[in-house]
């Protein structure tokens, strides 16, 4: 099973590693950086053995890789892996952004069912099965988030459950969270956001995150 650095330290960007397995076009790695999507964010970009990687994906409680077709690559072989810096820092700046706002609105609205999610480079949303206009906890929320960030605490991500690899989030004092992906050290790299109203059908609300600095 890959040992899952991107946990003990999501700030690496290159590691040395070895192939574990390869099964035509994709390969398995006995650690890795590099995250695979799950959980609504998006996957990391970047390279293995100088080749990029066209897809990363979860497989039970393993990771595999895609490459090119004509990788060259053996088992044992030890490789460089290298991601894109810019990509995860801002996935993980968004990510927690988009799980604080999450939260503040569990607060504001008990009850609040959640539909979907989907963490991206560019912006995060949320949805919500809701009949009113979300927007109208738009200036609240972007106050309190505002406040979280200005008040830089650390972020504390461990496991929940090592053994099924099940992990969490928690910031003293505001909120504890399932989650599974990448996340800044404080609250205070997130950097500032805006919030967007989108509508996405009769009793969907969709807010999307966007980081503006």
């Amino acid at each position: 099973m890959t040992r899952k650095l991107f946990w003990e330290d999501p700030y690496l960007t290159r590691l040395d590693t070895r192939v574990a397995w390869v099964e035509g076009d994709e390969v398995g790695l006995e650690s890795t950086i590099f995250f695979a999507f799950s959980g609504g964010q998006e996957s990391d970009s970047g390279t293995l053995a100088g080749q990029p990687v066209l897809e990363a994906r979860k497989h039970g409680l393993d990771i595999r890789y895609c490459l090119p077709r004509g990788h060259g690559l053996q088992p044992g072989q030890v490789v460089e892996l290298v991601i894109d810096w810019p990509r995860r820092q801002r996935l993980m700046r968004l990510h927690f952004a988009a799980e604080m706002v999450l939260q503040l609105i569990y607060r504001m609205r008990p009850g609040i069912r959640r539909i979907g999610a989907h963490i991206a480079e560019d912006k995060a949303r949320i949805d919500f099965a809701m009949d009113e206009n979300i927007a109208a906890l738009f200036a609240e929320l972007e106050d309190a988030s505002a406040r979280l960030v200005a008040e830089d605490r650390p972020i504390r991500c461990d496991y929940s459950d090592r053994q099924t690899q099940k992990r969490y989030w928690q910031v003293e004092g505001f909120a504890s969270m399932a989650c599974g992906g990448t996340h800044p050290r404080r609250t205070g790299e997130v950097g500032r956001l805006r919030l967007r109203r989108r509508n996405t059908g009769k009793g969907k609300e969709r807010v999307e995150i966007v980081l503006i600095d």
